[in-house]
């Protein structure tokens, strides 16, 4: 479905029509940000020409659009993820906060000294380091799941870590350096046998793989819209009513509260106990039609897609090694993986060969991915890395493929 309507899809995305240094724009930083549809761009310029106004708190006309629409966006991401509820879907800035924001409200809450937060070697810095500030302060202990030379969790390890001590464990669902798909339905269900909470980093899964909450039977799920071909600056963190419920606030302010005094204050309901402030209304306005229209396309038709652009990117750099005596080396070879590969080139540092790249047009990202831990393991500074989307073309790849044949056998001199 994707393939054949390939041009009419990227008709929707604007900045994908352009040149870079005299070139056509190949852009494969996906998992870095995904591009915005025109219906994305659209809602966002409606909302600041016609609603703009604050929500929640007026009687007119504007505030009530305004809100209706703000609540709108909450209720699609409830049957995008199938939470329970709308209230369990708390606005964020992006998948940072609301990890911060468990780990300085459960996290504050639950854990003293002796306990245990599970994480695992392929984080992401955002869940890693909220948990080893907390742990710091409670005096609890941050452990780390190992991963073998494919970038695959040992469950072996993990399974031996848990214990009664275990009262979190906070896991990437996909790796954003390596692709990795890890098997988090059992990670979940491991860490309930033991009492254990589970978060989920959602950030890169939630743009490559059908998400039911439910199902997984996870505590929380970070998500982050501009992954989602949504705005920048708009998260969401999923979580269960009943723990929930029990956390204290994060911000305090406007909106979080059902009544103030000098002398004390009552918290509101969720999810608003904590949504302290004015939020970023027109940019989570603008994230619903962003998930509209990935569910239109339909999430199976897109992963599918993008799988067969990994591997024909795959199979053509097995293509130029034959030629330049493996010249480039890919890092990450999971079983399961989505559209995301890093890789190497002998001789050359990832920097020079992101701008080598940018000279032909084509975007990569190069560097740690704020995953350095996951770099010390692997013995490398940094990595290449090619993200696809649903907007990707073979041609595409086929010019990156070129110009890294001409990298690669320069490399190889």
């Amino acid at each position: 479905m994707i393939k054949s309507n390939i041009d009419t899809i990227r008709a929707n995305f604007p900045i994908l029509h352009q040149e870079v240094n005299g070139k056509p724009l190949v852009y494969f930083d996906n998992a870095a940000t995904t591009q915005k549809p025109k219906q994305v761009i659209e809602a966002l310029n409606q909302y600041y020409l016609k609603d703009n106004a604050n929500i929640h708190r007026a009687a007119h006309t504007l505030a009530s659009r305004a809100t209706d629409y703000f609540e709108n966006t909450r209720r699609t991401i409830q049957a995008f993820i199938n939470a329970n509820e709308p209230e369990e879907c708390i606005f964020t800035k992006g998948v940072t906060e609301s990890i911060n924001l468990v780990a300085q409200t459960w996290g504050r809450a639950n854990l003293n000294a002796g306990d245990e937060v599970i994480v695992t070697t392929m984080e992401h810095h955002s869940n890693i380091v909220p948990w080893q500030m907390i742990c710091d302060e409670k005096g609890a202990k941050l452990r780390v799941v190992p991963i073998n030379q494919n970038g695959e969790l040992i469950m072996e390890a993990y399974e031996e870590m848990l214990s009664a001590n275990t009262k979190l464990v906070a896991c990437v669902w996909v790796s954003n350096a390596l692709g990795t798909i890890n098997p988090v339905e059992k990670i979940i269900n491991l860490a309930h046998q033991v009492g254990a909470k589970v978060l989920l980093d959602g950030a890169q899964a939630c743009s490559h793989l059908n998400v039911d909450v439910q199902k997984l039977d996870c505590d929380f799920l970070a998500i982050s819209s501009h992954k989602l071909y949504g705005p920048t600056g708009v998260g969401v963190l999923y979580g269960k009513r009943e723990v929930l419920e029990t956390m204290p606030p994060y911000h305090g302010g406007g909106e979080m509260i059902k009544e103030v005094t000098f002398e004390k204050t009552t918290y509101n309901d969720i999810p608003y106990k904590f949504e302290a402030g004015t939020p970023n209304i027109g940019d989570v306005i603008a994230f619903r039609y962003a998930l509209d229209y990935l569910t239109v396309l339909g999430k199976e038709n897109v992963a599918d897609y993008e799988l067969q652009l990994l591997n024909y990117f795959v199979n053509g750099v097995n293509e130029i090694n034959k030629q330049t005596n493996d010249a480039i080396k890919l890092i990450g070879a999971a079983k399961s993986k989505v559209a995301v590969q890093s890789f190497v080139i002998k001789n050359m540092h990832p920097f020079d060969v992101g701008m080598m790249l940018d000279a032909k047009g084509i975007a990569v990202r190069t560097g740690h991915h704020c995953t350095q831990p996951l770099m010390q393991f692997f013995e490398l500074e940094g990595t290449i890395r090619v993200s696809f989307a649903l907007y990707n073309t073979f041609s595409e790849i086929d010019t990156l493929l070129q110009a890294l044949t001409s990298i690669a056998k320069y490399a190889n001199r």
